[in-house]
Order: C-alpha cells, then structure tokens, then sequence
C-alpha cells in the first residue's frame, strides 16, 4: 500500500470556541484527522460521532485519559489504570479511532526495576490487547525522552514489546518531538517500527509547530513511505505568532517535506 500523508491535530491546538468551529477550521487548512485526550471520553461518544458526520474528518488516536499507570509499584494501582484504559478503549472503538496513546511509567511513577517492570507490562498489554481487539481499536504505546520517562525511550524498544505481546490490539507510536533527542536516526526509528507504527506526534525540535525552527522532517517522512504508512501524523506542540496564520503555514510545511522525502 502507497505511503500517504494524512495530517491530524489534537482539539486543543485548533483555535475556536466550539469545536465544529474548530473542524471547520480543520477543513479548510487540509486537516484530516482529531486527536481527542481520553479523559471523559465515554460521555463524548454521541456528540462527537455527530460533529464528526459527514465530513472528511476522521477520529485519530485518543490521547491518554486513564488514571494511574500500567507499572505503578501496588498492584490496585496497576488494576486501576487497567480498569480505566478497558472505559477509553470501548468508546474509541465506538469512535473508529485507530487507538489510545499509553506511556506505561512516566519518571516518578514506578520504583519498579526493568526486568520486571517488562514482565508485567508483558502481561498486562496482552490482556489489554485482547480487550481492545475485541472493541476494534488498540494500545499504542509511546516511547518519550529521558527527561519524561526512563523505561521506554526508543520506537525500537517498544516495536520489541509489540513483538513479544503478539497482539493485533497492541501497537506503537512515533514522536518526532522525542525522536529529536532520543533517535540517531527518524528513518531507522520507523523503520524499527514498521507495521506496529499506527500513529505519528509532529512538534519541533522546540516542541512548536513543525517549521518554526531548524528541525526537518524528511528523514522520518522517508521512513514512513517506506513502511507504507497511512495513519494519522498529528500536532501536539505548542506554537509561535497567530495560529490562524502559523497552522496552516506548517500544513503546508509538511506537505512540502513529504514531497522531498519521497526525492
């Protein structure tokens, strides 16, 4: 299958005091996807499935949401953010979106050592997995940088829990924001991920709008045509100047990438 470039944003990017406001915003600046945080998710089923009818707007993957994390150091913890993901993952199956957005620990919220913090987020994914299978979505696990987290900073690392679960209702994700820092290359880190890849951040090296610094794109864009990717890359970033200006400056900027790694 051809690569494509399908852009998406988080909802609280888009300027608007609504959000079809925002969607019509969207529309116009070649926008495809939304990207929703999962908190509260449930209770937004219906009227999102109703601002998002008929248009070329799709539901991209919802962004955490859940309470506690998957290797929190008591095990009622560990159940708690289980328990909560099982809530998010029924209404973004409901939504059609791709999947949730999961960091198993950030710094700070586990003492647990590797071998078996592994172990248990092994365990914990597949029963995961099965669960969002069965809701027609997945668990998309994101790698961060050291200064967020400690146990998963590579696509490479996570691409290999992906592996190791062996569940079509487990995938990962790429952020070209914490590629900057963590990644010798962004074509080797997709490449690594290959077929787990289902969803894409897009921020700059300074976290704001792709092409307001110096960062560039075409090396991880290479890596996503090669692995035939066609989910959602997304804005979670902040932004310099207007963003009724800037936004659709950076969609066109990305646009332009696109066409350059395809050189």
């Amino acid at each position: 299958m051809a690569a494509e470039l399908k852009i998406a944003s988080q909802e609280g990017i888009i300027p608007g005091g609504s959000l079809p406001e925002k969607l019509d915003k969207m529309e116009a600046w070649g926008i495809v996807g939304l990207e929703v945080g999962g908190g509260g998710l449930a209770g937004r089923v219906e009227g999102l499935q109703k601002d998002l009818a008929g248009r070329p707007i799709k539901m991209s993957a919802i962004c955490a949401g859940y309470d506690k994390c998957l290797l929190a150091d008591e095990e009622a913890d560990r159940r708690r953010a289980v328990d909560t993901m099982k809530e998010i993952l029924t209404a973004a199956g409901a939504l059609g979106s791709p999947g949730m957005i999961v960091v198993p620990a950030f710094n700070g919220q586990s003492n647990l050592h590797f071998p078996e913090a592994r172990n248990i987020l092994l365990d914990l994914l597949k029963e995961l997995g099965e669960f969002a299978a069965a809701a027609n979505t997945r668990v998309l696990l994101e790698p961060l940088n050291r200064g967020e987290c400690m146990f998963l900073r590579l696509v490479a690392d996570a691409a290999a829990i992906c592996r190791d679960v062996n569940s079509p209702g487990v995938g990962l994700m790429g952020d070209f924001y914490h590629m900057c820092i963590e990644e010798t290359s962004d074509e080797g880190a997709f490449l690594s991920g290959g077929a787990y890849t289902q969803h894409v951040h897009l921020a700059s090296r300074r976290r704001v709008m792709p092409g307001q610094d110096e960062r560039s794109f075409v090396s991880g864009f290479r890596g996503l045509q090669r692995i035939g990717y066609t989910d959602h890359c997304s804005f979670e970033c902040g932004c310099d100047g207007d963003r009724e200006v800037e936004i659709p400056k950076a969609v066109q900027f990305l646009q332009a990438q696109w066409e350059e790694a395809k050189g």
